[in-house]
């Protein structure tokens, strides 16, 4: 961006060529005329290539912003979806170690079932003896 001295100097020149249009049409100067219509003509063209550069530089440098968006926006995602990929396998190891948690009481209520019921045959079978 030009700084604003240069901004108005431009203003200025701009001025001083309209006051030479405006000179030459009051008399009727046709070659001024024509020269400084040609001098518009090239004039209008380079600032149509200016604008046309500058609206393709801001395109492209907003294709970069939501570009670089998108990405952000996708990592974020993938970070969120890592998390909840984390929760996912923690909550599934919890169910099995509460699945084994109680397959090991189960074994031990087992096993106790086992010896009390050895126990209460062999006291069956000793008082079966006896009578």
């Amino acid at each position: 961006m030009k700084k604003l001295s240069e901004q108005l100097s431009d203003l200025s020149d701009r001025a001083k060529k309209t006051e030479d249009v405006v000179d030459a049409a009051k008399a009727k100067n046709r070659d001024r005329l024509q020269a400084q219509k040609t001098q518009l003509q090239k004039t209008v063209r380079t600032d149509q290539t200016d604008v046309r550069s500058k609206w393709q530089e801001l395109h492209t440098a907003m294709d970069g912003h939501f570009a670089e968006l998108r990405t952000k926006g996708e990592q974020h995602k993938a970070e969120r979806d890592l998390k909840r990929a984390e929760r996912n396998a923690d909550d599934a190891e919890l169910d099995a170690a509460d699945a084994i948690d109680f397959a090991i009481y189960a074994l031990d209520y087992a096993e106790y079932a086992i010896v009390d019921a050895t126990i209460a045959r062999a006291d069956a079978d000793d008082l079966a003896a006896k009578n």
